[in-house]
């Protein structure tokens, strides 16, 4: 056999009429309507039930619809009508909770891209819930995975059914107008950010019902509630809840993807994450989380992966996407048998095509309007923005979102890079777009530890980043600014760890990042030396307050603020376990619950202070002639800083903020007044006497050496309030 012949492999696996375990319908669907897509239940005007189905399928030649009963047999119904590329087709009769799936016929030409394949049982794109599991069995493969010639195996059509290793799609009706339910709405410059796993921050919590625990019912539990608004965090950003699956090598490994960066279907939530069932029952637990969190005040953004899909490479298995239209939903390479992979996950979504920026904003709104999210943070965003050459910001997707009259006005947050050429676009997105600041977490990071030669990157990252983003249009809130996330060491381990320990990721240590700028402050991991131990939470304290009293958007990785450590694993994407799990016992621990407690005493000082959340960037210009200006930098002499001073080996700087200078208005157009704080930081191995500024007196808030006057300590930073006149 030549390559690109069709393979038939064993008995009853032919994409033919397969005997028992299908049989024709015993009438058509009606014509029923091209849009919106997907499964619509609904009345038909005749008075009689049932669902319009509707698949975008631009080169396909034939469509079948295929329903499954509780035995699992299937009936396949051929979709005979086709209008703009779109096959569509009522079924009187068809119910909420019914299973289904698609079969897509078209030419088997991977040479040009074309690799359909009617043995294949697809997911529908526009599902609204999915029930079961992607097994990962070979059968799943649009070709031959284990052909004996491997450099030609994806052209090599299998003809296996992969219907019983494959999830379903699921029937849905939703009705719910979300008319008791009151959006927070929390404005950018208030924002506190929390990033969450579902699964991982309710796992081991002691006060939720164990039946509850890893689901959207046990992050809408009182306990989890409860715990976020005392923290006083403003919005949980949740790790991927679109449905997922997971890799082969994760699964030949026993191991699962924890994380959930391997979407499959952008209109269901992850059916392994609710506690009452997957046939639709997913859909009404995620919108009770949702509620719950808005009764307590609290924004729910989704952290969403619409750059590339589970189906990975041309050997992965074929569950949705390729085997619809493969040409059409992605960027194709490799003389169009392969893909354009500006992901690192083997494929790319193609937002050049109308079709594409269509799912995807269908999704989007699709969350905003009958899911209540609040908004988004879309991983690996440049690849999003990607025309044909590079990066670029005028591009039909961020066009089309900053257009939209729903979509511009929710929270939009970029990953502001990708793994190809020119992805990496910190400060370049448009306005309404804010982005993860990863300058801001290596500048704090490397602070820290004593690695910048001077101060002059801290200065810009404390006070907004308007190297990045004032040039643009954009405010201080264009930063999401963060010391860790998900990606990485957490707070814990950056200060007790120099080197990753990636060993039960199963790569030999490949994975994870080798620049991760921690210090392990003496000892590499756990330790029980005092002085090892005083310097760790010492920096810790620093860490967090840095982050709190920085001008942008704040973002705390859950648990960083009591301890959570993955034991020095920087990548532990695949580790569902206790290494991810947020270990609640921690703040039975004095240390830990200190840390907590700082924590929320942070964001409340920042929330009952506008001066530290400013909507503008400074101005370094006075409120009246004679007054102070809005920001004024100090030397340890206590002196103004000078343009001689930002070049000079040093790691202390003060950083005086007047209340009195705020060039913001409230909503009556009144000028807005505060108190005004003096920020000392000292990044140095010895204690440093600092001049403290004229004004006074002041009044010290926080020292995280402990010492409220006197010598700055060796690496400590003190904040204080100027409590006299100005």
């Amino acid at each position: 056999m030549t390559a690109g012949q069709e393979l038939r492999i064993g008995p009853g696996h032919s994409p033919a009429p397969a005997g028992a375990a299908a049989h024709l319908p015993p009438e058509a669907p009606w014509p029923g309507s091209w849009q919106p897509l997907g499964a619509r239940y609904r009345h038909d005007p005749s008075g009689t039930d049932g669902t319009n189905f509707a698949l975008w399928a631009g080169g396909a030649e034939a469509v079948e619809l295929c329903l499954f009963d509780e035995d699992g047999r299937e009936t396949r119904h051929p979709l005979t009508e086709q209008t703009f590329q779109t096959w569509h087709g009522y079924l009187p009769g068809v119910r909420p909770g019914q299973r289904y799936g698609y079969r897509v016929h078209g030419r088997w030409d991977p040479w040009t891209g074309a690799r359909w394949n009617p043995a294949k049982l697809l997911l529908d794109p526009y599902a609204r819930a999915v029930d079961g599991v992607f097994t990962g069995h070979d059968a799943c493969g649009g070709s031959v995975r284990d052909w004996p010639e491997p450099e030609v195996a994806d052209t090599v059509r299998d003809n296996r059914d992969s219907a019983p290793y494959v999830a379903k799609s699921v029937v849905v009706h939703d009705d719910d107008d979300w008319s008791d339910d009151r959006r927070p709405k929390t404005p950018w410059a208030e924002t506190v950010i929390y990033e969450l796993h579902v699964r991982g921050f309710t796992m081991r919590h002691p006060g939720i019902p164990p039946a509850l625990r890893g689901t959207y019912a046990g992050l809408a539990h009182p306990a989890a509630v409860e715990y976020l608004r005392g923290l006083g965090v403003t919005a949980v950003e949740l790790l991927p809840v679109h449905q997922f699956a997971h890799e082969d090598h994760l699964s030949r490994n026993g191991l699962t993807n924890y994380w959930g960066y391997n979407s499959i279907g952008y209109f269901a939530p992850h059916g392994g994450y609710s506690s009452s069932g997957t046939r639709g029952q997913q859909v009404g637990e995620f919108k009770r989380m949702v509620r719950a969190l808005h009764r307590a005040g609290i924004e729910v953004i989704l952290d969403v992966v619409y750059n590339h899909t589970a189906e990975g490479n041309e050997n992965g298995p074929s569950l949705s996407l390729r085997g619809i239209d493969n040409a059409g939903y992605y960027r194709l390479g490799r003389g169009n048998r392969g893909y354009s992979d500006f992901t690192g996950c083997g494929n790319t979504l193609d937002t050049r095509q109308p079709q594409v920026v269509r799912l995807i904003t269908d999704s989007l709104r699709y969350w905003v309007t009958e899911m209540g999210v609040d908004g988004f943070r879309f991983d690996l965003a440049a690849a999003l923005a990607r025309g044909s050459d590079g990066v670029e910001m005028n591009h039909p997707f961020l066009s089309a979102v900053s257009q939209d009259p729903l979509l511009s006005r929710v929270k939009l947050i970029a990953e502001p890079w990708d793994v190809g050429y020119g992805g990496y676009q910190v400060g370049g997105f448009p306005p309404l777009w804010a982005e993860w600041n990863d300058k801001f977490r290596d500048t704090v990071r490397d602070f820290w530890r004593g690695a910048r030669p001077d101060v002059r990157e801290l200065g810009y990252r404390l006070s907004g980043s308007s190297d990045l983003y004032q040039q643009a249009g954009r405010r201080p809130y264009a930063s999401v600014n963060f010391v860790t996330a998900h990606d990485g060491f957490t707070l814990r381990d950056l200060v007790s760890y120099n080197e990753k320990h990636n060993d039960a990721n199963g790569e030999d240590g490949r994975d994870g990042t080798g620049d991760n700028r921690s210090w392990n402050c003496g000892a590499e991991g756990e330790s029980t030396d005092p002085a090892v131990l005083e310097l760790r939470h010492r920096q810790l304290r620093n860490l967090m307050a840095t982050l709190l009293l920085a001008s942008g958007v704040p973002m705390i990785t859950a648990g960083d603020e009591f301890g959570r450590t993955q034991g020095g694993n920087n990548n532990a994407y695949c580790q569902d376990n206790e290494t991810s799990w947020v270990d609640w016992s921690l703040l039975e621990q004095p240390d830990w619950r200190e840390l907590r407690e700082l924590t929320a005493r942070l964001i409340r000082l920042r929330r009952e202070h506008p001066v530290l959340r400013q909507r503008a960037f400074f101005s370094g210009r006075a409120a009246v002639p004679g007054g102070r200006r809005d920001l004024t930098w100090f030397t340890p002499q206590g002196a103004e800083m000078t343009e001689r001073d930002w070049f000079t080996p040093t790691a202390v700087l003060g950083m005086l903020l007047a209340g009195s200078a705020m060039s913001e208005r409230d909503q009556h157009g009144c000028p807005l007044r505060d108190d005004s704080f003096l920020l000392l930081l000292n990044a140095s191995a010895g204690a440093v006497e600092f001049v403290l500024p004229q004004g006074g007196p002041y009044e010290t808030l926080l020292d995280t050496a402990g010492q409220e006057t006197g010598a700055l300590a060796a690496r400590s930073l003190r904040l204080l309030r100027m409590s006299g006149g100005e």
